[in-house]
């Protein structure tokens, strides 16, 4: 991975297609808590970055939309050495 590679749309579908056994296209947009924990853990595994999401961070996550911006931002934290900031 190189300092910019940042997570997109496209990469967030495929983790949460990998997590239900579907095809990208069939991941809704409105994601469940244990959708969104199991893709936090995916992206931990993925990036080495864990993002900083207190509970109302966390539970403001919503969208894969959400989890984008989320993941974009803590990889850009990591980049600059920041301890993983995120908020969506």
């Amino acid at each position: 991975m190189t300092d910019l590679a940042r997570p997109d749309r496209a990469e967030v579908l495929e983790m949460l297609a990998a997590f239900g056994q579907r095809a990208a296209e069939d991941v809704p947009d409105e994601l469940g808590s244990l959708e969104l924990t199991w893709l936090i853990a995916e992206f931990e595994q993925r990036y080495g970055i864990e993002p900083d999401l207190d509970d109302e961070a966390f539970e403001a996550v919503r969208t894969v939309d959400d989890a984008v911006a989320v993941f974009r931002a803590a990889v850009t934290a990591g980049a600059t050495g920041a301890a993983g900031a995120a908020r969506p």
